[in-house]
């Protein structure tokens, strides 16, 4: 390993960016420590501090990194259009990165890169009708497909709890008299065993099913409460 000297050629706040990055996609943001980075990078851990920070300032540049590919749509769509465009795509780029979800809900509103964001989506709820509520709808409609997103993710953190043990968790609800838990293993843990496109397909439906149910209850709110 590389000493512990303040420069080191060719290493750059960049690419030690870069490469937490790329072990956030293989892992899981909360499941890689600064030693791992460094080890990756071939240098001493102190070097890493030196050029960005400690692991909550690389953390907050990685979730900047994913964030930064997500774009915000035409402020003339309906409320339920744009919604609809900045957060099904976010699924992809936000869940290709294991841990920025359940980063987001916990600490999401203190990013100043997130600005931009919440200030268009507050505006489009106020346009709608919302008024004084439309924080509130703001939140639910994020931090309802977060929550989605990020269940998925902390099982990776659980050792033997991944993908693989869908299919346990069918037969063990399989094995129940109980109508309502032979429903819910039909409905939510079979479509989770197969093939990886089998998975993707049932992910984005769960994920688009909690989306729109978001929708729906908050244009009754709308409708009741105007």
């Amino acid at each position: 390993m590389a000493d512990d000297a303040p420069f080191h050629v060719g290493l750059t706040p960049e690419r030690i960016v870069a490469e937490a990055v790329a072990l956030t996609r293989a892992t899981h943001l909360l499941g890689w420590s600064v030693r791992d980075l460094a080890r990756r990078l071939d240098v001493a851990a102190s070097v890493l501090y030196h050029h960005v920070g400690g692991k909550d300032v690389i953390v907050r540049r990685v979730v900047e990194h994913v964030l930064d590919q997500i774009a915000l749509p035409e402020p003339t769509l309906a409320w339920q259009d744009w919604f609809r465009a900045v957060i099904l795509p976010s699924r992809e780029i936000i869940g290709a990165h294991p841990g920025v979800a359940k980063w987001l809900l916990m600490h999401g509103p203190t990013l100043t890169l997130l600005e931009p964001s919440v200030e268009a989506g507050v505006a489009t709820l106020q346009r709608a009708g919302f008024g004084d509520r439309a924080a509130l709808a703001y939140a639910a409609l994020l931090n309802n497909t977060l929550s989605a997103l990020a269940m998925g993710d902390d099982r990776r953190l659980v050792d033997g709890d991944g993908p693989r043990d869908h299919a346990a968790m069918l037969a063990d609800l399989q094995a129940s008299d109980s109508a309502a838990i032979l429903l819910i293993g039909a409905t939510l843990v079979e479509p989770f065993i197969g093939d990886a496109e089998q998975v993707r397909a049932a992910d984005a439906a769960y994920f688009s099913f909690i989306l729109e149910t978001t929708i729906a209850g908050l244009e009754a709110l709308l409708a009741r409460e105007p």
